[in-house]
């Protein structure tokens, strides 16, 4: 049993030693760039869900799938578009388990509320 920042706790299996799966949840950052001089970067953070024996083959498991992701296409307006992998940020075990029911996935902890809302497109206002 693990406890999380809000005191509640989540059963988990032990270590899955014979064989089995357990989720895994990661946190995937894709970048698209264009062949248009000046045009900027976008980036999309992807959260990914994978099953594996333990965090390594995960990892693995994530970095495949976010390698198969990459393509490169001509936009409307005759322009390349290449999307790749920038980086994989976190893998870590769901944090329950079970996801035949509502879960809890995934949590992460910042202290800079401002920068986040900055950082956040939906927060901002930005139009993407």
């Amino acid at each position: 049993m693990t406890s999380g920042a809000d005191g509640g706790g989540h059963d988990r299996p032990e270590a899955a030693g014979d064989g089995a799966t357990v989720p895994y949840v990661a946190i995937v950052l894709m970048e698209a760039s264009s062949d248009r001089a000046g045009h900027p970067p976008l980036f999309q953070e992807n959260v990914v869900l994978v099953h594996a024996r333990d965090e390594e083959a995960a990892r693995d498991r994530v970095e495949l799938r976010a390698r198969r992701a990459e393509t490169s296409y001509l936009n409307d307006q005759g322009e390349t578009v290449t999307w790749k992998l920038r980086t994989v940020v976190d893998v870590r075990e769901a944090e329950d388990p079970d996801l035949t029911r509502d879960a809890d996935l995934y949590s992460r902890h910042f202290r800079d509320y401002a920068s986040y809302e900055r950082f956040e497109p939906l927060l901002s206002g930005e139009e993407i």
